[in-house]
C-alpha cells in the first residue's frame, strides 16, 4: 500500500504525462488501492483518483467504489474530503454524473450539518453543470430509495430549484420534472404531497392558463375521485380534504373546479352527517362544506346536476331543521321563541352552495306539475321560515352586543367571533330572503363569510337599503381563510367556538422496509 510520498510521486508522473497518464496503469491502481490506508493517504487517494479518473476508463467502476467507500469512512473529515471530489469525477467524466447525482442523494441523510452542506453544495454542482442528469440521480433516489432518504430529497427539491434561474430549468427541464413527479405522486405520504405541489406551482409552465389547469389535474388524481367516498375512513376523508385545499387557491373563471365540486355533491354531502367519529369531526365537516360552497363560484356547467342538489338537499335537511310540533303559527314570530341548536356556518355553506346551483337548475325548487318537487319546495319553505326566525333572533342579539363597534377596531377574541357571526348570519339572511321567493329568485351575490375582505368576490347585485346596511357592518372582518382557525356558531343560547384547527394530515404510505447501512452503488 502506498506511502503520502509515494502518492505525491505518482501525483507527479501523472501530471507531467500529461494525456499519456492511462500508460501508467500500476500508479492509478496503486492509488485506488490506498483508500485502505491511513487518514493523510485516504484523503490524498480522494483527490488523485477524481483528478485522474478520466484517463483510465477500463477501471471506472473500481475507481467509483473505491471513492464511495471514502463516502462512508467512519472519519468525518474523510467523507468530506470524498464529497468536495466527487463533483470533479463528474466534470471529468459526465456520463458518471447521474450516477453521482444518485449518490450524493443518498448522503443527504446525515446527521453532521456540515456534511449535510457539503452535499448540498456538490448537488448543487452537478445541477449547475447538467440539470438534466443530476434531476435524474435524485429522482431515483426519490422513488426508489428509503423513506429517510427520500424525504431528504424531496425536501432538497423543493428548496433548491425555485432558487435555479431560467437558464438551468429550461422549459424541457420543467417537461421532465413534471413527469417525475407523477411517477411518485403515485405513492407519497400527505406532507410529500405538500412538498410536491410546493415544486411544481412553482413552475414557470404550471404559471399559465393550462399549467394551472394541468395541475388542477394531477391534483385531481391523486384525490382518488375515482373510487367511492367513505365518510367513516379517516384517511379518505383526509385525504378528499387535503387535495381539495391544494386545488382552491388554482380556481377562477377560466380554470373550473368541475370534477372536485362533482364529486362533492355526488360523494361527499350526502354523506356529511357521518363524517368524523373522532374528536375532530365537526370542525372536518365545516371544513368540506366551506370547500363545496367555495368552489361552487368556479364550476359554470355540471353534468347530473338534479341528482347533486337532491345529495345537497339531504344535507340542509341534516341542519335545518323543521319547527317541533308545539311551533304552529310559522307566520307569528313575535310570540313564538325557536329554541333548536343551529349551526349557522354549515347552512351559509349549504344555502350558498343550493342558491348558486339553484340558478342553473331552477326546476329543482319550482316544478308545479311535478308533484316531488312541489312537496320538496313546501317542505323546505317550512324550514327556511323557521330557521330565518332563528337568524332574525341571532342578528338581533348580535347587533346588541356590538352596538356602537366597528369591525376593524373589536380586540376581544369573543367580539371578533361576534363579527364573524354576524357576517354569518346576515348572508344566511340575505340568501333565504331570495330562496322565498315563488319561485326562488337567485339575484343576491354575496362573499362567504369566512373569506377574507382582501380577497376578490363575485360583483355584488343590487340590494336593499337594509342589506346595503348589514353589508357595510361586516365590511373588512375577516374571520379566517382555510389555514386559520374555524369558527363554528351556535345559536343564541349556545356557546361560542374559535378552537377549531386544520384537519390532521398524514396517511402514512406502505413502503417496504429498508436496505440497512451502506450506500447503494447505482448503475447508469
Amino acid at each position: 500500500m502506498a506511502s503520502i510520498e509515494e502518492l505525491y510521486k505518482y501525483y507527479e508522473t501523472l501530471t507531467d504525462s500529461k494525456e499519456k497518464a492511462g500508460q501508467y496503469e500500476k500508479e492509478f491502481l496503486s492509488i485506488i488501492a490506498s483508500v485502505k490506508g491511513g487518514s493523510a493517504e485516504k484523503r490524498l487517494a480522494s483527490q488523485l483518483i477524481s483528478r485522474f479518473f478520466k484517463y483510465f476508463p477500463q477501471h471506472t467502476e473500481k475507481a467509483m467504489n473505491a471513492q464511495l467507500d471514502l463516502c462512508e469512512d467512519e472519519d468525518v473529515n474523510i467523507r468530506k474530503q470524498a464529497i468536495r471530489d466527487l463533483p470533479a469525477i463528474c466534470k471529468e467524466s459526465p456520463e458518471n454524473l447521474p450516477r453521482i447525482a444518485d449518490v450524493l442523494t443518498q448522503l443527504l441523510q446525515t446527521d453532521d450539518s456540515g456534511e449535510h452542506n457539503l452535499v448540498q453544495n456538490a448537488l448543487l454542482t452537478l445541477m449547475r453543470s447538467d440539470m438534466k442528469g443530476a434531476l435524474q440521480g435524485i429522482f431515483s433516489q426519490i422513488i426508489n430509495g428509503d423513506d429517510p432518504i427520500r424525504e431528504k430529497a424531496i425536501k432538497f427539491l423543493s428548496i433548491k430549484l425555485k432558487l435555479m434561474g431560467e437558464e438551468l430549468v429550461t422549459n424541457k427541464i420543467e417537461e421532465l420534472v413534471v413527469e417525475e413527479s407523477k411517477k411518485v405522486l403515485e405513492d407519497v405520504t400527505a406532507d410529500e404531497f405538500l412538498m410536491f405541489m410546493s415544486i411544481l406551482s412553482g413552475l414557470r409552465c404550471m404559471q399559465t392558463l393550462q399549467g394551472r389547469q394541468h395541475l388542477v389535474d394531477i391534483i385531481s388524481l391523486q384525490a382518488g375521485f375515482d373510487c367511492n367516498f367513505d365518510a367513516t375512513d379517516v384517511d379518505c376523508v383526509e385525504k378528499v380534504l387535503a387535495c381539495t385545499q391544494q386545488a382552491m387557491a388554482l380556481f377562477s373563471k377560466n380554470v373550473h373546479s368541475t370534477k372536485f365540486v362533482a364529486y362533492y355533491l355526488d360523494q361527499v354531502v350526502g354523506q356529511i352527517a357521518k363524517v368524523g367519529a373522532s374528536g375532530d369531526g365537526e370542525d372536518t365537516k365545516l371544513e368540506l362544506l366551506k370547500q363545496l360552497a367555495d368552489m361552487s363560484q368556479w364550476c359554470p356547467d355540471l353534468e347530473k346536476l338534479p341528482e347533486g342538489l337532491k345529495n345537497l338537499y339531504v344535507a340542509i335537511q341534516e341542519y335545518m331543521p323543521l319547527p317541533p310540533p308545539e311551533v304552529i303559527d310559522l307566520e307569528n314570530t313575535e310570540n313564538s321563541t325557536p329554541t333548536p341548536a343551529l349551526q349557522f356556518s354549515y347552512v351559509e355553506c349549504l344555502l350558498f352552495t343550493l342558491h348558486q346551483f339553484g340558478r342553473r337548475c331552477p326546476e329543482f325548487l319550482s316544478a308545479p306539475d311535478n308533484a316531488e318537487v312541489t312537496e320538496r319546495a313546501k317542505d323546505f319553505k317550512i324550514r327556511l321560515q323557521y330557521f330565518a326566525r332563528g337568524v332574525a333572533s341571532y342578528i338581533k342579539q348580535l347587533r346588541a352586543d356590538l352596538q356602537g363597534k366597528k369591525p376593524d377596531s373589536v380586540k376581544s377574541d369573543e367580539d371578533k367571533v361576534k363579527m364573524a357571526a354576524y357576517r354569518t348570519t346576515t348572508n344566511i339572511q340575505h340568501i333565504i330572503k331570495d330562496l322565498m321567493h315563488v319561485p326562488p329568485s337567485y339575484k343576491v351575490q354575496l362573499k362567504l363569510s369566512w373569506k377574507p375582505a382582501s380577497e376578490p368576490a363575485p360583483v355584488a347585485a343590487k340590494r336593499s337599503s337594509t342589506e346595503t346596511s348589514a353589508a357595510v357592518k361586516s365590511k373588512n372582518v375577516k374571520t379566517g381563510a382555510m389555514h386559520m382557525d374555524r369558527v363554528v356558531y351556535a345559536p343564541p343560547t349556545g356557546k361560542f367556538s374559535d378552537k377549531a384547527g386544520t384537519a390532521p394530515v398524514g396517511a402514512g404510505r406502505g413502503r417496504g422496509g429498508r436496505r440497512g447501512r451502506g450506500i447503494w452503488r447505482p448503475k447508469y
